[in-house]
């Protein structure tokens, strides 16, 4: 049985542009929902594009050795944090993550979003990456530790200084449990 995924990836290597087209169809959600988390949702269509221009012109050196989708996030991640590296410091990053159902009103989800975003805002790149692929992106801890490139206790270590240190953000940010 053939993976439909790495058929397509053949394909695209001999520049058949109806595989290329599948690709970006078949992850482009996907990657532009990660982009939305760490770059906000203003830039999140240049960084996909941009992803997926590095995707086309670098699939030559998909080995195989991970799954694609594991490569493809690599590439995004580290597409996102070049992106955020040259944007200007002060530039304000807007996140779009799903309220929690748990919440009383709209007016409250809207005021744990906001802090939410705040506090995001202020984790590191790394730390952030982090949390976003674990908790948001729900993957677990050795896809994230290839997608990194690091070791999966590190994944570990620096999950936990996310968590807390998102927590010591929202507090100081007046967040109330």
């Amino acid at each position: 049985m053939s993976d439909p995924v790495a058929d397509v990836v053949a394909s695209c290597r001999q520049g058949d542009r109806d595989a290329q087209r599948e690709l970006f169809e078949t992850f482009e959600v996907t990657v532009y929902r990660l982009a939305i988390r760490m770059v906000g949702t203003a830039d999140a269509a240049d960084v996909t594009q941009q992803v997926f221009l590095q995707l086309f012109r670098s699939i030559d050196q998909f080995r195989g050795e991970s799954r694609f989708s594991t490569w493809l996030y690599r590439l995004a991640v580290n597409e996102c944090l070049q992106h955020i590296r040259r944007r200007k410091p002060a530039a304000q990053l807007p996140v779009d993550l799903e309220p929690p159902d748990h919440s009383p009103s709209p007016a409250v989800q809207a005021e744990q979003r906001d802090l939410l975003e705040q506090a995001l805002e202020k984790l590191p790149t790394d730390l952030r990456a982090i949390f976003l692929l674990r908790e948001v992106e729900k993957l677990d801890y050795a896809r994230i530790a290839d997608v990194l490139e690091i070791a999966e206790g590190t994944v570990a270590s620096r999950l936990n200084r996310a968590r807390g240190t998102l927590r010591k953000h929202l507090a100081e940010l007046g967040w109330e449990p």
